[in-house]
């Protein structure tokens, strides 16, 4: 079966102070356990903020090291979710469950993309 990866991004001037509450993570716990019994979960993680992270980049025959926060950014990738599905619809199906767990002030976008293998 295909992998797919979907990217998590948020916007982290938008999102709640302390980040999850209580009751959404006990939500996506349930959903992660509901996911893993059916073998679609192969990996999932928060990511720390994006000030205590750095881009590299490559350029020119060059590299370059910025570090964290990202100024020119709005959306961030805030995690991400490694799944296993029978085809891309069946992925984008988790991904809904996932967004849906969240409460209404969270601004939450997944972006799925199916791994390329060998």
């Amino acid at each position: 079966m295909p992998r797919f990866l979907s990217l998590i991004r948020i916007d982290e001037n938008n999102a709640p102070e302390g980040g999850p509450g209580p009751e959404l993570m006990q939500r996506m716990g349930e959903l992660i356990e509901e996911m893993t019994k059916a073998g679609a979960l192969l990996d999932t993680a928060g990511l720390v903020p994006a000030a205590q992270g750095a881009r590299v980049h490559y350029e020119g025959g060059r590299l370059s090291v910025t570090d964290g926060p990202f100024t020119e950014t709005k959306e961030v990738i805030g995690g991400y979710t490694m799944l296993q599905a029978k085809d891309r619809a069946e992925a984008i199906e988790w991904t809904k469950r996932f967004l849906k767990v969240h409460e209404p002030h969270w601004t939450v976008t997944c972006e799925v993309r199916e791994v390329m293998e060998g």
